[in-house]
């Protein structure tokens, strides 16, 4: 539309029956533009929750260990590292010394360099493990190519698979779940009177 004085393009914006809204302020002349200002927050809003679904929230999730954690223990610990890892989220392992146990922290290394190893397939070493006071951790996430190996399987799965068979029709009249089963009252007087 070119330069407009200000009066000239409210009257515009009202003869459109629209509003006009300030795009740049800040440059020489004013930019502005006639639209539906209530239309485009609206759109707006919907195009950020669009996003917002879009979007995966990475989730940090912790499991702790001790010195002395026992096979079963660990195994039932580190399959539940490989759940959150599957999820997509990451995982802090933790292995937390008490008294004197500190003094042993090449276990607590042992313990985290054995979990590295036991889901190198699946994990990534995000953080090598470091110490924090009484605590000695690390922080695992998900292998990215295993990730994009998971999703493309889970994308092809449904598409190889056909339509459902369809259900077989039920006789006319007769419920699906009572076909065959006479009414509760009915059987009561079947049995005859009691002795």
């Amino acid at each position: 539309m070119g330069v407009l004085p200000l009066e000239a393009a409210l009257a515009k914006a009202a003869e459109y029956g629209l509003d006009l809204v300030e795009v740049s302020p800040m440059a020489k002349p004013p930019v502005c533009k006639i639209m539906d200002y209530g239309k485009f927050k609206y759109e707006t809003k919907k195009k950020a929750n669009e996003a917002k679904k879009k979007q995966t929230v990475v989730k940090l999730k912790e499991v702790k260990f001790r010195p002395k954690t026992e096979e079963h223990d660990y195994n039932f610990k580190t399959k539940a590292i490989r759940e959150f890892l599957e999820e997509g989220n990451k995982a802090r392992c933790t292995v937390m010394f008490r008294g004197r146990e500190i003094t042993h922290r090449e276990i607590g290394q042992a313990i985290l360099s054995r979990i590295a190893q036991d889901l190198k397939d699946i994990a990534v070493v995000e953080q090598s493990p470091r110490m924090e006071g009484r605590l000695l951790f690390m922080i695992l996430a998900a292998n990215p190519r295993w990730l994009q190996s998971q999703r493309a399987k889970a994308a092809s799965a449904p598409a190889s698979q056909g339509p459902r068979p369809p259900r077989p029709p039920q006789p006319a009249g007769q419920p699906p779940a009572q076909a065959a089963q006479p009414p509760p009252a009915a059987a009561a007087h079947a049995e005859g009177p009691k002795a």
